[in-house]
């Protein structure tokens, strides 16, 4: 639940936006990218979000439908364009984003009402990000999503995206009011700081089990990652490759966190699998279309290697 788009990324690396000659279309947005993520590991999965009434708004429809995830909850609204976003690309660590999402995103227009109550009932993994709690309608709408849980896991994507916030303090509020309500909370420092005030990843880990969470992932970049449970705890290192762009990563991990909780797997085996995931997905240049199989987030456990493909 949450964002869509379409990312406009430089066929070039190395060079700034005023000097870049051509790029490619994809489709982009985290949510969306784990919707994506989570159907290439063999689940269904469907996306609420919102698009324009616009090419741009067809286009994100049809590649979410060739991903093999169910479009029938993307609201159009008429009167906004779908959002665009730019990046630049310097591995192995630097790829500036440039959202264009103004006066609004279709996506923080959802409302209450938007929101397939059954489907949200009866998902095993409601997936939203803090980003959307933003504004309204999109508050409203997520809150409602999360009136409808009974059970199943939810997991909050932290994603602070300082352009969507009137201030670190806003954010902060509306993260910390809906953690009690969450199952697993991912995060990286900066997201971790806005959410519980805490950068170091174990200080962070244990506030944010202190809030009510029974899982707490931070994401350390080339770090690895380190999670806490109430049973356990761990620091789970890269996987090394050669980063192409690192932009989806987090999302591929996520899809792939999806997978090892819904499996059923030990904590070890799950953050690994979705290490290795993420890894391939920095490995590629785009995001969506970047999202790996099964098979091949256990080729690059067996040997270490990127799997290479053409993307779609």
């Amino acid at each position: 639940m949450g964002r869509s788009g379409v990312d406009l990324y430089p066929l070039q690396t190395g060079v700034h936006l005023e000097d870049v000659d051509t790029f490619g279309k994809f489709l982009g947005g985290s949510p969306t990218n784990v919707a994506v993520a989570a159907a290439r590991l063999g689940h269904r999965a469907a996306v609420l979000t919102g698009v324009g009434d616009d090419p741009f708004g067809r286009f994100v429809r049809r590649a979410i439908r060739d991903f093999g995830v169910d479009d029938a909850y993307v609201v159009v609204v008429p009167d906004l364009h779908t959002p665009v976003t730019f990046c630049e690309i310097f591995p192995p660590d630097s790829f500036p984003l440039r959202f264009y999402r103004a006066p609004s995103a279709p996506d923080l227009r959802l409302k209450p009402q938007d929101v397939p109550l059954d489907l949200v009932r009866a998902a095993r993994v409601l997936w939203f990000t803090a980003s959307g709690l933003s504004v309204e309608p999109s508050r409203s709408a997520h809150l409602a999503a999360l009136d409808a849980r009974p059970d199943g896991l939810t997991i909050l994507d932290l994603d602070y995206r300082p352009m969507f916030w009137q201030s670190a303090e806003h954010a902060h509020r509306e993260v910390a009011g809906v953690l009690p309500r969450v199952d697993v909370a991912v995060g990286n420092h900066e997201e971790c700081a806005i959410a519980v005030g805490e950068e170091d990843p174990e200080r962070a880990a244990d506030a944010l089990l202190a809030s009510g969470v029974d899982l707490a992932v931070v994401k350390l970049g080339p770090d690895g990652v380190f999670a806490a449970s109430r049973a356990e705890r761990l620091h789970i290192g890269p996987a090394p490759v050669e980063v192409v762009n690192g932009l989806g990563a987090g999302d591929g991990f996520g899809g792939a966190l999806c997978h090892g909780l819904l499996e059923g797997w030990p904590l070890r085996r799950t953050l690994t699998f979705a290490s290795a995931a993420g890894a391939i997905v920095a490995a590629r240049l785009e995001c969506s279309g970047a999202m790996p199989t099964v098979a091949e987030v256990e080729e690059m456990l067996a040997t270490g290697k990127a799997p290479t493909r053409e993307v779609a």
